[in-house]
């Protein structure tokens, strides 16, 4: 039994890093079969794991037809950074009214290493993760670990637009064209939950993460570039 469940848990992974990085494309059909030789896996561990994915919001599953990559479609980012900004400011609500003054010092204490290395680091998936954890560590200052689950799940399912814009702005950047915000909007949000100031703290937030959702036709057309069109 705990070797089915640790074949079931590996192939979840494998096949959650392909889905959140879209190496199926968007309303792709999942072919189980090319899975199976390519994972090692036999059927019954892929068709859990396929099913937890649809669970999860990652696939979609058509009666007869089989499983299918999700879509990515301007629409449906956008819920998606809807259900994002409902979800952080219930969080930082509770935060503010429930976390300790030492817990919201140590979310000042990331955002101050996080900003050292913010403009430096080449890695852009390294930066975006160091943001999906100030996200979640803000999110967590509330004490409800269900909140803190369903962003982290939101996280993942917008991480590939979101990589592109993360590049798009280092770009003009680049050019002298852009300014990011997000380090501004970052500090902005930490001073009012250090001030316990909620209304301050959630209108920040909510301008931050709009200004992003705001973005989601041209994200989602750049998304499809990188898809497939092949680097030059």
């Amino acid at each position: 039994m705990t070797k089915r469940l640790s074949s079931v848990d590996r192939v979840y992974e494998t096949l959650r890093d392909m889905a959140i990085n879209f190496d199926f494309k968007p309303g792709e059909r999942i072919n189980e079969s090319a899975l199976t030789t390519r994972l090692g896996a036999s059927r019954t561990p892929l068709r859990e794991a396929l099913n937890r994915l649809v669970a999860e919001g990652f696939l979609t599953l058509a009666k007869g037809q089989g499983f299918f990559c999700r879509p990515l479609e301007p629409a449906k980012v956008l819920e998606l950074y809807q259900a994002r900004c409902a979800i952080e400011t219930e969080g930082i609500i509770r935060g503010i009214e429930n976390a300790g003054d030492d817990e919201i010092q140590a979310l000042c204490d990331y955002l101050d290493d996080f900003e050292k290395t913010y403009f430096t680091s080449t890695d852009l998936t390294e930066v975006l993760q160091q943001d999906e954890e100030f996200h979640l560590r803000l999110a967590a200052l509330s004490g409800n670990g269900e909140l803190v689950r369903l962003l982290s799940n939101l996280n993942e399912r917008i991480r590939y637009v979101r990589l592109i814009n993360f590049r798009q702005i280092r770009e003009q950047m680049e050019d002298g064209a852009h300014e990011d915000p997000s380090l501004p909007a970052h500090r902005k949000i930490v001073d009012a939950v250090k001030n316990r100031d909620t209304d301050t703290a959630v209108t920040a937030l909510r301008s931050h993460i709009e200004r992003r959702s705001e973005e989601t036709i041209e994200l989602v057309r750049l998304a499809y570039s990188q898809l497939y069109v092949p680097s030059i």
